[in-house]
């Protein structure tokens, strides 16, 4: 396998570099030490990278994730989530390689949920950010190379702006701090989410068919075998699948900065509750995006840690700058 990772300066990016070995190309937009310049905007640069280097699977990590300012930037956000998934999945297809894409819990959000959403839950994002990453998915779905797109939420980790790192610095500085409280979801530790890309790239099963039943018993198999199960079953075929992936548990933003100031010992700053009308912005962002991962902890054998575990982790790395 000879993987390409897009993004490589973004927070997953960055993880990934302590995950992934091997024949590994590490670009982004800008070139430095060990990281190639690509623009995926231009299809011709990345067939080219892709023939010289040999690639067979392109790990995504590059979007336009600036929600707010997408709404004001909505060619941009197209540009980078859509149409330049859509240059990936091309030149995948044409080398019959593996295109693995990260994708967010945003594509939801536009109807009301209540219950962990799964994979074939109708997407209804609410805003430009939301709705160029879910044209980045079909996109990829229509030219129909083989994929695997993973949804997450909520991503934090020692690099980059998050966040964690925004909580750390408010808590130690201000007396008080006002932190939403009705919005729900799981924070995702980055480097639990590259461990996992690096699991299922490892896996025989990736970039195969997948059966997704629709019956009680909602279990998952590859195509290549039969359905798990007896009885009456539909199953869906395509060249790869969605995946949900975050940190195990739930909480709201307001939770969340608790729990960072307390591990992190700022005890000083008193966090209340408020509601996201106090906070006023371009976009409204989803209320409940606690993210199902039964089928990605099945399909891959999976283990993922609950969220307050991982966010210790990261704390102890900050503080030790063991990055």
């Amino acid at each position: 396998m000879r993987i390409l990772v897009t993004g490589a300066y973004g927070q997953l990016g960055m993880s990934l570099r302590k995950v992934l070995s091997g024949p590994v190309v590490w670009t982004d937009v800008v070139e430095a030490e060990g990281v190639q310049h690509l623009d995926i905007t231009d299809i011709e640069a990345v067939r080219a990278l892709v023939k010289a280097e040999g690639i067979d699977t392109i790990v995504n990590c590059a979007a336009f994730t600036n929600v707010d300012a997408a709404e004001s930037n909505p060619e941009t956000a197209e540009l980078l989530n859509a149409k330049a998934v859509e240059n990936l999945a091309v030149v995948m297809k044409e080398v019959d390689g593996l295109l693995l894409h990260i994708s967010t819990d945003y594509v939801f959000g536009g109807d009301v949920l209540n219950t962990p959403i799964s994979e074939d839950q109708k997407p209804a994002p609410t805003g430009v950010y939301g709705e160029t990453k879910l044209h980045g998915e079909e996109a990829i779905q229509q030219v129909g190379c083989r994929h695997i797109i993973i949804r997450t939420a909520w991503l934090y980790s020692e690099y980059g702006r998050n966040f964690v790192k925004t909580m750390l610095k408010l808590t130690a500085e201000k007396p008080q701090l006002k932190v939403v409280f009705d919005q729900v979801g799981t924070p995702t530790y980055a480097w639990d989410l590259a461990g996992a890309i690096g699991d299922i790239l490892q896996s025989p099963t990736a970039g195969q068919n997948y059966f997704s039943c629709s019956c009680s018993k909602n279990q998952f198999s590859p195509a290549i075998a039969k359905p798990t199960h007896e009885g009456v079953c539909h199953p869906e075929r395509s060249e790869g699948s969605i995946f949900h992936f975050t940190n195990e548990g739930v909480c709201s933003w307001f939770d969340f900065a608790k729990a960072i100031a307390e591990y992190a010992g700022n005890t000083g700053c008193e966090i209340l509750p408020c509601y996201s009308s106090e906070f006023p912005s371009p976009v409204k962002r989803p209320a409940y995006s606690v993210l199902d991962k039964s089928k990605v902890k099945e399909a891959f054998g999976l283990k993922i840690p609950y969220w307050t575990e991982s966010l210790k982790k990261c704390i102890k790395n900050l503080q030790h700058n063991e990055l």
